[in-house]
């Protein structure tokens, strides 16, 4: 069965002066205009498609790409407002998507890029976006375990943090403290379950837990140890802000990652730096 709004492998039925009818199941024939046919096709063959409603409201095939597809989250530009309709985004079809005002939580105008959600509009069956979108995220138990890794959409900054999409189903929320630089909203990204509360709520990290944190960790600091003739200047005493500034992490983690690096008689410990041992031996 087809399905609008999401990519479909159908089969060629016939071809015709427009281009290629597809089988669609219950939505009948389906076409495939001659500007999206490959070469060296014919009857029967199985085509990767996406199916969507033209300007006339026809069902039709394309082999473009779209940003993202029903029931799937996206950040999506204006490319121009209707003054009764509502905005056009574009989602990479030749024909824009459409943000109607009653969707939208503020006004948008050309130029602006904003967080939505596609999906089918009951009424018209047209494909549409919303930016309400809170409504179609997963209120069911989350299933991740702690440390998962898992695609994030950055949606909303707030006191406590920025609120996240999790695999286009549930939200989550990266606290100011896991964050190491300003995060820009619409932001696609990978992160990690940190852990689920009560409620179900789900709290994120930019960096994976144990032993995996410590080891990517390690790697950079002896890369930097390398590129700065085997001694670096920050250890033990120095400041969250300045490891901050240097690695992008916090002091626990540092100071999880260097300790690894000694036990391992890699490197010496001082308060003030860190210092390769293979260097010291070489003077």
């Amino acid at each position: 069965m087809a399905h609008l709004g999401r990519t479909n492998h159908l089969i060629i039925t016939r071809d015709a002066d427009q281009g290629y009818y597809l089988d669609g199941g219950d939505m009948g024939e389906i076409l495939l205009p001659s500007r999206y046919v490959p070469e060296d096709l014919e009857q029967g063959d199985e085509m990767e498609v996406f199916l969507y409603r033209d300007s006339e409201d026809r069902l039709v095939a394309t082999t473009e790409i779209p940003k993202c597809e029903v029931g799937q989250y996206a950040n999506m530009e204006v490319l121009d407002v209707h003054p009764k309709a509502g905005a056009f985004l574009d989602w990479g079809l030749s024909k824009d998507l459409l943000l109607p005002y009653h969707e939208q939580i503020k006004t948008v105008k050309t130029g602006d890029k904003v967080v939505v959600y596609v999906m089918l509009d009951k009424k018209s069956d047209r494909i549409v976006a919303t930016a309400k979108f809170n409504r179609f995220l997963n209120k069911s138990r989350p299933y991740y375990d702690d440390g998962d890794q898992v695609d994030l959409i950055i949606f909303e900054k707030t006191p406590l943090g920025y609120n996240a999409i999790i695999n286009h189903r549930h939200r989550g929320l990266l606290y100011h403290s896991e964050v190491n630089r300003e995060l820009r909203i619409g932001e696609s990204i990978e992160g990690y379950v940190r852990s689920v509360r009560d409620e179900d709520k789900i709290d994120l990290s930019l960096e994976p837990s144990g032993y995996g944190r410590v080891s990517n960790l390690t790697d950079q600091v002896l890369l930097a140890l390398e590129q700065n003739g085997g001694k670096l200047d920050i250890g033990d005493r120095s400041s969250p802000e300045e490891i901050k500034r240097v690695f992008g992490t916090s002091k626990k983690a540092f100071k999880q990652a260097i300790g690894s690096l000694y036990k391992k008689r890699l490197i010496d410990i001082s308060g003030s730096g860190v210092r390769l041992i293979e260097s010291e031996s070489e003077e």
